[in-house]
């Protein structure tokens, strides 16, 4: 039984090591780092060798599975590479950095029981432990250069937050007032004998609403430009990656719950997504600031996502997930070197990367290598996995979707190029180089290796994402 909930072990390990720590007053940066970066290996480690672990727990609530233990593994290997991405936590002050990653690490942890919960109350406990542990972490920001904009950030997180739980927790008991139980299992032929009332599908739309604040889909994306600006870069680098993993998990299962005729829900994620879209790139068209891009696109690929999601098929939830996983690897890869360009964890405008192949030319390559992934151009994961999801779409008869998402992914190459223009085009002018360590290096070029190959050969990550889904289904 251990076996099957080694990786949520390990974190809860992790959380108490960093508690232990933070007691200390002799407080070693090194020691900290290291700490971390061992957690994080254990953690990746721990989800490799659970992955074909199956077990049912505390009175069926939590469920471990294939499909749970996929998504695990895309959490391992996201914190890790983020751990090792934002090692050096330059604008988070050392007398705080064992807190920081204590509640870095117990978001980790709420993220993991999430994908494993099936069972509304665990499912709404886990979410407001991984997301209150974010809430903590965004305003940890030093605040020595006079900038408060960390505190306005996580005080529009918090509000925001809260706000999507409202919604969720009041479609959870529409739920629960329509079925009479709270499992999932029963929940799905409890709400097929009520599928003619419209209270039905109210309920579970208003739960999903949840989770589009997770993923970041119009019009639950409010909050994202400002956190990701006021947070450290190392804590954005976090924020934009790893919850959306738990997110996507979540809504599978609950899309698989929609009662009888699904085309009004069909219609709604149509809308949301080309909304999404649009407003995500069209306003990243105009931003400087680095960070801010970077949010705008997210609110435009988690359209993409929903190409897959609106399916409503095993194959579409499969190449949602692969994406999903992709566009993590992708993101982190551009942190890194946000967080390693910047000198002081202040934040970066595009021309910050002027001649960044003179300063650092690893770090212009993975730079480079990310974004031309995210902006969808062969051979890697971005191409690949819009490819797919365009063409499932269109399988179904989205002609006009499928039309308007690559002029989207049209859009989006403009602003995705300016930053590789900035970086491989223009003279350094005066900026300093950049120096990084050998496991910053490795983490880069494995990092590198994993978007192109996962876009070369993406027909056994898909089967297994695809045999996975359908074990729940």
């Amino acid at each position: 039984m251990a076996m099957a909930i080694l990786p949520e072990l390990s974190l809860l390990t992790a959380v108490l090591a960093f508690f232990v720590l933070s007691l200390s007053k002799d407080l070693n940066s090194e020691q900290i780092k290291n700490t971390a970066v061992g957690f994080g290996f254990v953690t990746l480690f721990c989800t490799v060798i659970s992955l074909h672990q199956q077990a049912s727990m505390f009175f069926g609530s939590y469920q471990v599975d294939l499909f749970t233990q996929l998504f695990k593994l895309m959490i391992g290997l996201g914190l890790f590479f983020v751990l090792i991405a934002g090692q050096n936590l330059k604008d988070i002050e050392l007398s705080v950095r064992p807190e920081y990653y204590m509640f870095f690490f117990l978001s980790c942890f709420g993220l993991m029981t999430l994908v494993s919960s099936v069972e509304l109350i665990t499912l709404f406990v886990s979410l407001e432990l991984s997301s209150f542990a974010l809430f903590l972490l965004v305003p940890m920001r030093s605040d020595q250069k006079g900038l408060r904009i960390q505190m306005e950030a996580g005080i529009k997180y918090i509000l925001f937050g809260v706000i999507a739980s409202g919604f969720m927790l009041y479609g959870m008991s529409y739920i629960f007032g329509l079925t009479g139980t709270t499992y999932l299992k029963d929940i799905l032929p409890g709400l097929k004998n009520v599928a003619s009332q419209p209270a039905a599908l109210f309920a579970v739309v208003m739960v999903l609403v949840g989770f589009f604040y997770k993923l970041a889909l119009f019009p639950m994306h409010f909050w994202v430009p400002d956190i990701y600006q006021g947070a450290s870069n190392e804590t954005t680098g976090f924020v934009a990656t790893v919850p959306k993993l738990a997110a996507v998990a979540l809504l599978i299962r609950f899309i698989l719950l929609v009662p009888g005729d699904a085309h009004i829900l069909i219609t709604l994620l149509i809308v949301l997504a080309l909304c999404s879209m649009f407003y995500g790139n069209l306003i990243a068209l105009v931003q400087t600031d680095v960070k801010r891009m970077l949010g705008f696109s997210g609110i435009a690929h988690a359209g993409f996502i929903m190409l897959g999601l609106l399916t409503m098929e095993a194959s579409g939830y499969a190449t949602a997930m692969y994406y999903i996983a992709g566009y993590v690897f992708m993101n982190i890869a551009c942190f890194m070197v946000l967080s390693n360009v910047s000198q002081q964890g202040e934040n970066l405008a595009i021309e910050d990367l002027n001649g960044l192949h003179k300063r650092q030319p690893l770090l212009a390559l993975v730079l480079a290598v990310s974004l031309f992934a995210l902006a969808g151009i062969p051979p890697f994961i971005g191409f690949m996995g819009e490819f797919m999801l365009l063409t499932g779409a269109l399988r179904h008869g989205y002609l006009l979707l499928v039309i308007l998402a690559a002029v989207n992914a049209g859009i989006a190459i403009y602003y995705y190029l300016s930053v590789i223009k900035a970086a491989y085009t223009t003279d350094p002018e005066g900026r300093p180089d950049v120096l990084i360590d050998g496991l910053t290096k490795a983490a880069g070029v494995i990092l590198m290796l994993l978007i192109a190959l996962m876009g070369i050969l993406p027909s056994r990550l898909v089967a297994l994402a695809d045999s996975a889904v359908r074990a729940i289904m």
